[in-house]
């Protein structure tokens, strides 16, 4: 059977659900909702009470930076840094400057395309259940905030313990990098508790730890245009991460066109060139951010950044539907079928 979670799939073949890495060891399996998600953490484990106290502890942590980076909540890091925007710097957490400091070195590698200063577009496009209207913004609103996303005017400044956006308007949403964080905060807090074999997953972002059994966990790369629990390929991996980023989670079509959230922050408009990408690496928090970056490069420059990025590995659906697969995992991703064309 296959479990799929935001793009990526865990499969469980009926002889790994049978194998054990002693005679008591078996899967348990915890959700949670949080950072606007669910989070799944599965342990391979004898000790059920020791594995539940430290999965509460990785839920508790969850909710902990939610708490500090969330745009949702008047009192948090975020929402107090959007308020005084070209006014004045403002005291933040030291995991909130770090997450900072995290994405101006995506932002960089990534030539900007990465960057979490786009929420100054907010409430332009909108993609989420409760206010998705398939409306276009209009040009002109889109192009009066462009100005306004520059992630060279978000200033942290450690000594002093702020954050500072310099100009009024500008604002800064850590979606697209703060549940890579938590999970591995996550993977932080299961490995000092003694667990050895466990995932972690939300939305997008997943870490797998030691194995499943017998074996490394199976993970699947989601179909871009399948049905949700489709997968077109696979791939073995223990003690990494493995990121999707896609144009298929929150998205309307019009006019036969695909508007997705993934918002391409040099023209305003959702990125064009890819369908979705997969990051393999150590850190979850850089193959979360890496992964939006990458997916709006496209597959040639994506690839190229992919490449020449020690320790990241990755796999690229294009806007064509071509599938790109980066040098480190030729070889060990088994492609099952192409994935399926459609707009």
């Amino acid at each position: 059977m296959s479990r799929v979670v935001a793009g990526l799939c865990l499969i469980l073949s009926a002889s790994c659900a049978r194998a054990a890495s002693s005679p008591t060891s078996h899967l348990i399996e915890r959700t949670h909702q949080t950072m606007g998600t669910e989070v799944k953490v599965t342990a391979w484990t004898a000790d059920d009470s020791r594995a539940d106290v430290a999965i509460s502890a990785v839920f508790s942590e969850f909710d902990r930076l939610d708490n500090l980076m969330t745009v949702w909540k008047s009192g948090s890091d975020i929402a107090r840094l959007n308020s005084a925007a070209g006014e004045r710097a403002v005291p933040v957490s030291v995991e909130t400057r770090d997450v900072l400091r995290i994405a101006r070195q995506v932002s960089e590698q990534t030539g900007g395309t990465f960057d979490v200063t786009f929420a100054a577009l907010s409430g332009l496009w909108k993609f989420d259940y409760q206010d998705k209207d398939g409306t276009v913004p209009d040009r002109q609103e889109i192009a009066k905030r462009l100005p306004l996303v520059n992630y060279r005017d978000l200033l942290v400044d450690d000594d002093a313990g702020t954050a500072l956006l310099r100009r009024k308007g500008m604002r800064v949403n850590l979606g697209g990098i703060g549940k890579g964080y938590a999970v591995d905060r996550g993977v932080d807090i299961l490995r000092r508790s003694g667990l050895h074999d466990f995932m972690i997953q939300a939305g997008g972002d997943m870490y797998v730890a030691g194995k499943r059994g017998d074996r490394a966990w199976r993970l699947g790369i989601r179909d871009p245009r399948g049905p949700a629990d489709q997968i077109f390929a696979s791939l073995d991996l223990t003690d990494g991460t493995f990121s999707t980023s896609g144009d298929y989670e929150r998205f309307f079509m019009k006019n036969g066109r695909r508007y997705h959230h993934i918002i391409d922050l040099r023209t305003g408009e959702p990125a064009t060139k890819s369908r979705s990408v997969t990051l393999v690496t150590e850190r979850a928090v850089i193959a979360d951010a890496l992964a939006k970056g990458v997916f709006i490069l496209g597959p040639d420059e994506g690839m190229a950044l992919i490449e020449r990025t020690p320790g990241v590995q990755g796999v690229i659906v294009s806007a064509g539907n071509e599938v790109s697969i980066s040098s480190g995992l030729r070889g060990r991703l088994t492609v099952l079928a192409p994935p399926t064309d459609a707009p």
